[in-house]
C-alpha cells in the first residue's frame, strides 16, 4: 500500500522547517521507502507500519505547534509489487516515445 500524506503546522507563520524536522527523521529513520516532494510525502509498506510512522510524524509536528492539519490519501493495490516504483512503470509504458519524465 501507499500512504500519501501532508502535515502542515498551524498558528507557526507562514515558514516552518523547524517543525516538521522531527517528523522528517521520523520518516527517514522508519526504514520503509518514501518518497518526498514540496507538497507530501509518499510511504509505501503494510498498513500498520505506515500508518505508525504518520502518526509518529503527526505527533512530533503537534509537540511544536498549537494546531495540525493532516491530508492523508491511500492507495490500496494488493499484488502490486513495490507500487512506489510500480506505478510509475506502469503509467510510463504508456506515454509515447520521446516525453521523458520531469
Amino acid at each position: 500500500m501507499l500512504i500519501s500524506f501532508t502535515l502542515t503546522p498551524l498558528g507557526v507563520g507562514e515558514s516552518f522547517p523547524e517543525h516538521i524536522a522531527d517528523a522528517v527523521k521520523i520518516i527517514r529513520e522508519s526504514g520503509l521507502p518514501t518518497r518526498s516532494n514540496a507538497m507530501s510525502t509518499v510511504i509505501e509498506g503494510e498498513w500498520d507500519e505506515v500508518m505508525d510512522v504518520v502518526k509518529r510524524a503527526t505527533e512530533a509536528v503537534a509537540a511544536r505547534a498549537p494546531r495540525v492539519q493532516l491530508v492523508l490519501q491511500a492507495d490500496l493495490w494488493p499484488g502490486m509489487e513495490r507500487p512506489l516504483d510500480g506505478k510509475i512503470a506502469l503509467m510510463e509504458r504508456h506515454v509515447p516515445d520521446g516525453y521523458a519524465a520531469g
